[in-house]
C-alpha cells in the first residue's frame, strides 16, 4: 500500500495508473518526474493530451484517426484505392505503415465480434466496409484481424458478407503466432504476412 504526501498526487498516480502496462509505482514515478519538471513543461504536456483528445476526428471513409475529414492515406493519390485491408484498431495501421510493404488503404473496424465481450457485428464498421466494396472501386480485401478465436469468427463473418459481390478476399499469412494481436508483431514478419497473402477461400481448406 503507497502512502502518498498529496491527495493531489494520489490523484494524478490513479489516472496514470489506468494506462496500459502502467502499474501505480510505475504512475508513481511518472507523477513524480512530472512535478520535478519546470511548470511550464507539464501544462505543455497536459495542453498536447487535451487538444489530442478533443481535436482528433476519424476518417469518414477508413475511421482511421485524422486532423481532417479525410486521413492522409486516404487522401493520398499514390495509394492504391482498389485495395482494401481490413483491421481491427488504428493501432494496427500503424503498424503495418511501419512494415513500408503495403500501399493499399484500409477499414477500421473499431473491435472484433466477441459475444462474452458483448460485441456483435452491429457494434463493429462491417456494414460500412460492405458498402465501400459496394461502390466498385475495391476489387481485394485483405482481412488482418488478429490470430485468436474472435479474430478469425470476424474473418468468416466478413467474408460471408463479402462474398456475394465478387470481390477477391484475401488473409494473411500464417506467419503471425496464433493468438497475436497485429499491433504487436514485429514489423518484418506483419511485412511478409502481407506480401504473402492468400485466398481466404483457401483459408478454409485447413
Amino acid at each position: 500500500m503507497i502512502s502518498y504526501p498529496s491527495k493531489l498526487v494520489e490523484r494524478a498516480v490513479e489516472q496514470l495508473a489506468t494506462l496500459p502496462g502502467i502499474g501505480r509505482k510505475s504512475a508513481l514515478r511518472l507523477a513524480l518526474h512530472l512535478l520535478s519538471r519546470p511548470e511550464g513543461d507539464t501544462h505543455t504536456f497536459a495542453q498536447a493530451l487535451v487538444e489530442m483528445r478533443d481535436g482528433i476526428i476519424y476518417c469518414r471513409q477508413c475511421h482511421n484517426i485524422s486532423d481532417t475529414e479525410l486521413c492522409s492515406i486516404c487522401a493520398n493519390p499514390s495509394r492504391d484505392a482498389s485495395t482494401v485491408c481490413v483491421v481491427q484498431h488504428v493501432g494496427d495501421v500503424l503498424a503495418i505503415e511501419n512494415t513500408g510493404q503495403y500501399r493499399g488503404l484500409y477499414h477500421v473496424l473499431g473491435g472484433v465480434i466477441s459475444p462474452i465481450d458483448g460485441i456483435g457485428p452491429e457494434e463493429l464498421l462491417i456494414d460500412e466496409l460492405v458498402e465501400r466494396v459496394h461502390s466498385g472501386i475495391v476489387k481485394e480485401v485483405i482481412l488482418a484481424l488478429g490470430t485468436t478465436m474472435e479474430g478469425d469468427t470476424t474473418n468468416f463473418f466478413i467474408y460471408r458478407r463479402l462474398k456475394p459481390l465478387g470481390v477477391k478476399i484475401s488473409v494473411i499469412a500464417r506467419g503471425i503466432a496464433i493468438g497475436d494481436e497485429i499491433e504487436y508483431t514485429d514489423e518484418v514478419t506483419l511485412g511478409r504476412s502481407i506480401l504473402t497473402r492468400t485466398d481466404f477461400d483457401q483459408s478454409l481448406r485447413f
